[in-house]
C-alpha cells in the first residue's frame, strides 16, 4: 500500500506567511519574470473563477480585487525539506515530485507503527511540521497515482481515504481528469481532454489505449494506464547532504560587486571540510530579494568539477536573471561528483605543479592551525563609505 501526503496550496501558504492570511482573501502567486500565468490561488479566488495557470489579464478580469503575492521558492524548499525530513524520521523512503506532495510505501512500516492506521497517524504528524501550511490530507492506494487521487479526495477532519486493490479501477473511474495535470508526463493532457468533453478518468479508460496513443502519443498511453490503476514503481530519494554558504549583500546588490560575492561563496564551498575533496555536479543559487520574495535556480554542470573559475563562469550567467536587487545570496551543493574531477588545467606542467604544492602547503597550515589559517582579502564593494563593507575574507585556494 502506497501513501500520499498532500498539503493543499503549500506554496501559496508559505508565500503568504500562513493560512490565516488566506482566509477569505482572493490572492494568488504573481507570475514569474517573463511569464504571464498566475501560480497557486486561494479558495476565495477559485470561487470567482480564477485557476492556477490562468493568464494574468484573464484572472484580473474575473477577480479585480485579486491580490498578487511574490513567489518564495527558497522558503518553500526549506519548509518542504522539513516535512520530508519528518516523514523520513518515521522510517519512510519518500519520493517527492513537487512541494506539497510526497509518496512512500507503507508495507515495511506496518509492524513498526502497529498497522496502517498507525502509519497514517505518524504521517499526519510529520505533515504538520510545515507550520504555515494547511493540515495534511492523506490517501492510500495500490499505486502512486491512485494514492494521490485518494489524498485529493480526502477532507479535513474526516480521516484518510483508503482505496483497496480490487476496487482501484472502479473508484478511479469517477475521479476528475484534472488529476492528470499533477503528473509531469501527462500534465499537458488535462486541458485538451477537458475541452473535448472528457471529464472523468473513466471516460479516458473507455476511449481505449489505441485512441489515446493515436491522439496523444506516449503520454496518452500512460494516461490510459493511470486511469486503470497501473503506475510505475516508486523512486525514493536519497537523503541529501546539505552544504551551503550565504552572505548578506547590503550595498552589494548588483553588478560587479554581486559577482565578487559569488566568487567568495564558491571559494568558501570548495574550502568547506564537508566537501571531502569531492567534485560538484550541480549547485543551487538562491537569493532573498529587497522587494520581498525569493529567487532560486538549480544549475547542473556539464561535467563534475571543483574548479572555481569554471563555476564562476557558469553561475555568473545566472546572476543576470535576478528579477530584483538582492539582499542575501546563497549557494548550495545539490549533488556531488567523484573525488577530484577532471580540471583540464590550461597552465603548463611546471605551473600546475607549483599550484599543487601551494595547495598542499595551505592544507597543512589549516590542519595545524584550523580552517582560518589561510585567508585572502576580496574587494566586495570598494566604493562603500563603511570600511568594513569594502572587503571580506575568503579561503585561499592556492
Amino acid at each position: 500500500m502506497i501513501l500520499c501526503v498532500h498539503l493543499p496550496r503549500f506554496e501559496l501558504a508559505v508565500a503568504a506567511g500562513g493560512v490565516q492570511a488566506l482566509a477569505g482573501e482572493p490572492v494568488a502567486i504573481a507570475p514569474e519574470p517573463g511569464a504571464r500565468c498566475v501560480g497557486e490561488v486561494s479558495g476565495a479566488a477559485e470561487a470567482q473563477g480564477v485557476r492556477q495557470g490562468m493568464q494574468l489579464g484573464e484572472a484580473l478580469a474575473r477577480c479585480p480585487s485579486l491580490g498578487l503575492l511574490p513567489a518564495d521558492p527558497l522558503g518553500v524548499a526549506e519548509a518542504w525539506e522539513t516535512v520530508v525530513g519528518s516523514l523520513e524520521g518515521i522510517g519512510a523512503a519518500v519520493e517527492s515530485p513537487a512541494a506539497g506532495i510526497a509518496f512512500f510505501c507503507a508495507d515495511g512500516l506496518l509492524r513498526l507503527h502497529r498497522g496502517l492506521p498507525g502509519v497514517i497517524d505518524a504521517a499526519r504528524r510529520g505533515g504538520q511540521e510545515a507550520r504555515p501550511a494547511r493540515p495534511a490530507r492523506i490517501g492510500a492506494g495500490p499505486s502512486r497515482f491512485c494514492s494521490m487521487a485518494a489524498a485529493f479526495a480526502a477532507r479535513p477532519r474526516r480521516g484518510a481515504v483508503i482505496v483497496r486493490q480490487r476496487e482501484a479501477a472502479r473508484w478511479l473511474s469517477s475521479q476528475s481528469v484534472q488529476l492528470l495535470g499533477f503528473r509531469e508526463q501527462t500534465a499537458e493532457l488535462a486541458m485538451p481532454l477537458h475541452r473535448l468533453g472528457i471529464r472523468t478518468l473513466g471516460a479516458v479508460r473507455r476511449l481505449g489505449r489505441d485512441a489515446m496513443a493515436d491522439r496523444f502519443g506516449r503520454a496518452g498511453v500512460l494516461a490510459h494506464a493511470l486511469a486503470g490503476g497501473w503506475d510505475t514503481p516508486l523512486l525514493p530519494r536519497s537523503v541529501p547532504e546539505r552544504l551551503e554558504e550565504a552572505m548578506e549583500l547590503r550595498e552589494a546588490d548588483s553588478g560587479q560587486s554581486l559577482e565578487r560575492v559569488l566568487g567568495v561563496l564558491i571559494e568558501r564551498l570548495l574550502a568547506n571540510p564537508g566537501r571531502r575533496g569531492r567534485s560538484i555536479r550541480a549547485m543551487t543559487l538562491s537569493a532573498k530579494l529587497v522587494e520581498g520574495g525569493t529567487w532560486r535556480q538549480s544549475i547542473p554542470f556539464r561535467q563534475a568539477s571543483a574548479d572555481a573559475h569554471r563555476m564562476r563562469l557558469a553561475l555568473g550567467l545566472r546572476l543576470a536573471q535576478l528579477p530584483a536587487p538582492a539582499q542575501e545570496l546563497r549557494l548550495g551543493v545539490e549533488s556531488f561528483g567523484p573525488a577530484g574531477g577532471d580540471q583540464q588545467n590550461l597552465l603548463g606542467q611546471a605551473a600546475a605543479q607549483r599550484r599543487r604544492r601551494l595547495a598542499e602547503a595551505v592544507g597543512q597550515a589549516r590542519a595545524a592551525a584550523g580552517p582560518d589559517a589561510a585567508l585572502r582579502v576580496v574587494l566586495v564593494d570598494p566604493r562603500s563609505r563603511a570600511p568594513e563593507r569594502r572587503s571580506v575574507l575568503s579561503p585561499f585556494q592556492g
